[in-house]
């Protein structure tokens, strides 16, 4: 069998800073996407005629199709190469930036929506495979995914920010034309700065496991955007989450079976990875809600105007960077699962922080602290979640590593959104009946936001619970336990 070239000698060092550089801008562009049509929803509906149904689909097409979609593209990232893989993501959010932008109808833009989620479903796993492989040691691939969690940070943050300043300025057609050139120039310069890589041993892709997976995500994605629309007691979304355990029990008998399965089941009992990856959940999951209820608070409580809602948000960014700054440090002087437990209980102070703030509040009295802590927290556990959820993974695996942290990080935030803020809107309503509006929704936004909170508390303990062994210590097993079961004797 072909014999996989070590890192060091695949990696060309000189060049991984500019690569780094390349990969991170693109994640920028593709956070960006994840709300960057959030404020300019309005003037969307007005210019094409959407009705109030169909423009929900602005955004839940683009978490369609990523979330859903991730798992396969990492895999066949391994298996055809994670840079032709990243470069064909890259092209394809490109020319559906171009449909985006240029939609004269609503199918068309929710087309277009659905083809940008499909190219950053190809594109994110592969460039953090990709950097997973360019820095092997831990302290720097721990500084290599703060530079990525940070400009990733920026990219939520600036994304409400840009959405604003270009509907209010220009037009919305420019939140999606502002992609073509982050597109072209990475498609020109990656190949110059990094190495194709993939599985050192031919195998064939897992068709009925790429099928049954597949489909079980997007179900499950399906379902929790449906009830986050219209809630839990919406018999539409009951077909979608059904049939999606059903695919996934199938999809366990499937890869049980097979020889050359599309997630080795060696991969998923590693107990360091898969508990690394079930904290990644809850902690998206606190996240995506409180991003979201956050942003609803400011404009409809406390009364900001979109952009001045997004520009509200510009300390957090600057927590984020701090935090990732410190990341790397923590992980490299404390470990990786102290440095978690920390980053998780940061997290949730601010939460509970942010829980109190009143329909009165101040800004810098009241959102401000909360903001500034949930935003250092989340900066120093990125980076140090990443690093712990790829631990041990190898040159035959790195794609499906980093595609299966992506697919937690989708679904978490999809359930996060879909439960926190229908608890939110349901206590809201008791309350309402006997208070009244703006506190009946306050009392909403707090209870959920403590619920996230708690969120964060389980993870830290889960964290916590694991076997206490240095960073150095726990990337070991997983390289050596992995490769026999994984891919066979190489020669």
């Amino acid at each position: 069998m072909k014999t996989v070239p070590t890192t060091s000698t695949y990696h060309p060092a000189g060049r991984r800073g500019p690569a780094l550089v390349v990969l991170c801008f693109v994640q920028f562009m593709l956070v960006l996407d994840d709300n960057v049509v959030s404020v300019a929803l309005p003037s969307i509906r007005d210019d094409l005629g959407f009705g109030t149904a169909g423009l929900a689909w602005v955004v839940n097409a683009y978490f369609l199709a990523f979330g859903g979609l991730l798992l396969l593209f990492g895999r066949m990232a391994d298996l055809l190469g994670r840079r032709r893989v990243f470069l064909t993501g890259v092209a394809l959010f490109g020319a559906a930036s171009l449909v985006c932008g240029l939609a004269q109808e609503p199918w068309q833009l929710v087309a277009g929506r659905f083809m940008q989620g499909a190219g950053a479903a190809m594109a994110s796993p592969a460039a953090l495979a990709l950097i997973t492989l360019l820095f092997p040691g831990t302290e720097e691939r721990a500084r290599a995914f703060g530079v990525w969690g940070g400009i990733a940070g920026l990219g939520g943050t600036a994304g409400l920010v840009i959405s604003g300043a270009l509907t209010g300025l220009a037009s919305w057609r420019w939140i999606f034309l502002i992609n073509l050139p982050v597109a072209l120039a990475a498609v020109v310069l990656l190949p110059r700065l990094a190495p194709e890589s993939r599985a050192g041993h031919a195998v064939r892709l897992d068709v009925p496991g790429a099928v049954l997976g597949t489909g079980a995500l997007v179900s499950l994605v399906y379902g929790l955007l449906r009830t986050g629309e219209s809630g839990w007691a919406d018999p539409a979304a009951f077909g979608p989450l059904g049939l999606a355990v059903l695919l996934a029990v199938a999809f366990v008998a499937v890869e049980v079976r097979t020889a050359e399965p599309l997630v080795p089941l060696s991969f998923l009992a590693f107990r360091f990875r898969a508990v690394a990856n079930g904290a990644t959940l809850l902690f998206s999951a606190a996240m995506y809600a409180m991003a979201f209820l956050l942003m609803v608070h400011l404009q409809t409580v406390l009364g900001y105007g979109p952009l001045t809602a997004g520009l509200a948000y510009l300390p957090y960014g600057a927590g984020i960077l701090t935090g990732m700054w410190l990341s790397a440090r923590a992980v490299t002087r404390l470990g990786v699962r102290p440095a978690l437990v920390l980053s998780f209980l940061i997290s949730a102070a601010g939460l509970l922080l942010l829980s109190g703030v009143a329909a009165d509040d101040a800004y810098v009295r009241g959102v401000l602290p909360g903001m500034l802590v949930t935003s250092l927290g989340c900066g120093l556990g990125l980076p140090a979640l990443t690093v712990a959820a790829l631990t041990g993974t190898t040159e035959e695996n790195a794609g499906l590593g980093s595609a299966v942290l992506s697919s937690v990080q989708q679904v978490g935030g999809a359930v996060g959104v879909a439960v926190l803020v229908a608890l939110a809107a349901r206590h809201s309503e008791v309350v309402a009946a006997h208070a009244g509006l703006r506190s009946a929704v306050t009392q909403g936004f707090s209870l959920a936001l403590t619920v996230a909170a708690a969120l964060l508390a389980l993870g830290a303990v889960l964290l916590a619970a694991l076997p206490g062994r240095s960073h150095r210590r726990e990337e070991a097993p997983a390289d050596t336990a992995e490769r026999p079961a994984d891919h066979g004797d190489r020669t």
